[in-house]
């Protein structure tokens, strides 16, 4: 693979005017540009030779081309195809990269990735952010680690606790599914081309074992619950248990009680004491 470094400002303004491409907001495309963060990212998860990395809107192919070096095997999804001949020149030499220009959950990224060892590492698109890392953490097992920047709002979303005014369904999941997480370190706004409207975070999360039987039951409680948050439980969850007095007091859950007050293992616990609807 020929040497090629983590790309600047002014090489990712080359790479685009080449190319004809112009940054749309609609894809939520802000590319990171500074070289500095990318090492960071790559050391942050932690990839050792044997890792395989899974990258979900690969850009201008800064952050692949690093995870390449440092990786077994990288499969970099990026759903613009005007960045295909991009990549291309990118990751030139780059023999264990493969390039899908695909959206990463209509292509069915989890069936893609045989076996384990993989680690997720990328710039999530803004706009798909939250809910492909939310999918992934309930299908994809086989991903063992998450490295990802997303909005600062969504990473404080992600590792906020029961109680807190950003506590909610995202929170619960990965209480479910991961083991661990937690915000790596901030991202100003100025690292990107173009710049966006709001700060970013790198969130670390990492599974630990299986997920217990009952979490999809209990996500799909939390989601109810958080759909009307300002409720007490007893109504909000209404619409998806039969008898939500009933469903709360076997499950040791006072029923005046709101959404931000129940940990995810309550509503395991909930899960498990109660029948679909």
């Amino acid at each position: 693979m020929a040497d090629a470094g983590p790309q600047g400002k002014r090489e990712i303004e080359r790479l685009l005017a080449a190319h004809g491409v112009v940054p749309r907001r609609s894809l939520g495309q802000h590319f990171l540009a500074d070289p500095n963060l990318v090492r960071r990212i790559v050391a942050e998860a932690g990839i050792g030779p044997a890792d395989r990395v899974v990258e979900v809107g690969a850009g201008t192919g800064t952050l692949t081309r690093a995870l390449a070096g440092a990786a077994a095997e990288v499969v970099a999804y990026e759903v613009d195809a005007r960045l295909e001949p991009v990549l291309a020149e990118v990751l030139s030499g780059a023999d264990n990269v493969t390039v899908r220009i695909a959206d990463a959950l209509a292509d069915d990224l989890p069936a893609r990735l045989a076996g384990d060892r993989w680690v997720m590492v990328a710039n999530l698109p803004y706009n798909v952010g939250t809910p492909l890392l939310l999918e992934l953490l309930q299908v994809a097992p086989q991903i063992g680690r998450y490295v990802v920047m997303v909005q600062r709002e969504v990473a404080d979303r992600l590792v906020a606790p029961p109680g807190s005014r950003r506590y909610g369904v995202p929170s619960v999941v990965v209480g479910l599914y991961a083991a661990r997480a937690r915000i790596a370190f901030g991202v100003p706004a100025g690292v990107f081309v173009p710049r966006p409207n709001v700060a970013s975070a790198v969130v670390a999360i990492t599974r630990e074992g299986r997920p217990p039987p009952g979490a999809a039951r209990a996500v799909e409680l939390a989601g109810a619950a958080f759909g009307q948050r300002r409720k007490q439980l007893r109504n909000s969850l209404a619409g998806i248990l039969d008898d939500p007095a009933a469903g709360l007091a076997r499950a040791g859950i006072a029923p005046e009680q709101r959404a931000e007050q129940l940990a995810p293992a309550d509503y395991l616990r909930l899960a498990e004491v109660t029948d679909a609807r």
